[in-house]
């Protein structure tokens, strides 16, 4: 209730001079109490303290407080259990409800200000920014985010992943932008930075520690649970999420990340400098920026190296995809060379093949020379296969096979003329009939043919009917040749003497 000055006036004269109690004031000049005891309390007068009552609770307090101290986040739940199995008979609400006023308060921490100076530090994290489908595949998709603490320039690039070597291409892509290094770089506990830590004893990831000697920065991790030591990066990667990701579109990756790069030099950089809010993250990274370490002369190699082993067939697995080596090189340990936008596959120092990388899975990459060499050496040893079978059945027939080579005839068409007689005639007809050929001095399977048609006419048999039979049963008919008996013989001749 609100009152006028010459009340308030009233209330502390009748208060100190007359001695009148806070009840009589508020009688004699129509008030309620409580904005009496608000007048006295604002002018200085400490408020009236009453003695609190007694109740049931106050037996247990001090085991309460004692509970407290080894378990600073007990529930009151659980408190009032402990409490009830020691003889206490009130409510569970009114239990809450008095030990709400006794719960140790956390004191709030209070954090100093960090300042750097130009082109001391930077500090670096990743960001989870949902899901992206490429073909068949579902993948993560993380933002690279690093900004400069003195001028807050921001570098931002999209991966599909967080792994050790997208984290070093995050590094090289921010340095190439920036044209130079920043002397520290700060980083949350990752695993691509710290992979162990005991107190204030740190094991850096060694890649990292080389990367580091290469660009000559200092690798620096927070402490734990310590996020206002990089809370520049933080409110980055929050800006980058309401500034620039919230209702975008884009057609790809590389569209998504050319449109990070165009707003990183645009929006962002037109913004103003938290620390400077007269002049722009332009402005401050102009003056920044010539203090930068320089680049070294040679960029730290990020490419994915990873050793396959190619089985039967002449595909390398890798990320989820095959991709095709040629056919000499199956059931041999290769060495896959992948950046994110080709997959070399090498035997040592030697490039065996070079193939576009693909973002799906359970796709086949192919050369088509590769392809084309494997069916050409398929063909070749079909052929083979054929002259054994058929020196085999008809002994006669490499010397036809001689003859027509010396003609400059194709073999392979021939092989298969000739198992085609074999299938509908036979060993002994197709025997004959390549004698009679070679007598003529005609050695073609056309000659051959129609000597076969002479026998069968002559013989008043019917056609041949070609018939296919699977593979299991034509095994069967494979001819074998006779092994001889002088062996057996000579055991009998033994036996005799």
């Amino acid at each position: 209730m609100a009152i006028s000055p010459e009340q308030e006036a009233q209330i502390l004269r009748t208060f100190h001079a007359e001695r009148w109690r806070v009840g009589t004031i508020a009688r004699q000049l129509g008030l309620h109490h409580s904005t009496v005891t608000r007048v006295l309390v604002q002018a200085g007068l400490p408020p009236a303290v009453s003695m609190p009552r007694a109740t049931r609770l106050d037996p247990y307090l001090p085991f309460i407080h004692e509970t407290w101290e080894k378990f600073p986040t007990l529930t009151a739940t659980r408190l009032f259990v402990m409490v009830r199995e020691r003889g206490y008979r009130g409510g569970v609400d009114h239990f809450r409800h008095r030990i709400a006023d006794h719960r140790p308060r956390p004191v709030a921490e209070a954090y100093l200000r960090l300042r750097t100076l130009p082109a001391e530090q930077a500090q670096c994290d990743w960001g989870s920014f949902g899901h992206l489908e490429i073909g068949r595949a579902r993948h993560a998709l993380m933002a690279f985010v690093m900004v400069l603490s003195y001028s807050r320039q921001i570098y931002l690039h999209f991966f599909l992943n967080a792994r050790m070597e997208n984290f070093l291409r995050g590094h090289l892509g921010a340095f190439s932008a920036w044209g130079g290094v920043p002397r520290i770089i700060l980083y949350d506990n990752l695993k691509s930075a710290v992979l162990e830590r005991q107190g204030a004893t740190i094991r850096f990831h060694q890649t990292l520690l080389e990367l580091a000697g290469h660009y000559r920065f200092e690798p620096r991790p927070v402490a734990p649970a310590r996020g206002n030591e990089k809370g520049r990066v933080e409110r980055a990667i929050r800006y980058v999420r309401d500034a620039f990701f919230a209702a975008r579109t884009f057609v790809d990756l590389d569209d998504l990340n050319r449109q990070a790069t165009e707003w990183c030099n645009g929006l962002a950089a037109e913004r103003l400098c938290p620390e400077d809010r007269v002049r722009s993250v332009r402005e401050v990274f102009a003056e920044e920026q010539p203090l930068l370490l320089a680049l070294p002369d040679h960029p730290y190699p990020t490419d994915e190296r990873v050793v396959v082993s190619v089985g039967k067939t002449p595909y390398a697995r890798f990320d989820r995809n095959d991709y095709s080596v040629p056919h000499v090189y199956v059931r041999r340990a290769l060495t896959v060379v992948a950046d994110l936008a080709q997959v070399r596959i090498l035997d040592g120092a030697r490039v065996l093949a070079c193939h576009p990388r693909s973002y799906s899975q359970r796709e086949q990459i192919e050369d088509p020379a590769h392809v084309a060499d494997l069916v050409c050496e398929k063909r070749r040893a079909t052929h083979h296969r054929g002259l054994d079978r058929l020196a085999q059945a008809v002994p006669n027939s490499p010397a036809l096979m001689t003859a027509a080579a010396a003609r400059g005839d194709h073999l392979g068409a021939i092989t298969a003329g000739l198992i085609r007689l074999l299938d509908r005639y036979g060993a002994t007809a197709l025997q004959a009939a390549i004698a009679e050929a070679l007598a003529a001095g005609v050695p073609h399977p056309n000659a051959v043919r129609l000597a076969l048609e002479r026998h069968r006419e002559a013989g008043q048999q019917p056609p041949p009917i070609a018939i296919s039979l699977p593979d299991h049963v034509r095994r069967r008919d494979i001819p074998v040749r006779t092994a001889g008996l002088a062996a057996y013989d000579q055991l009998t001749e033994r036996n005799d003497e």
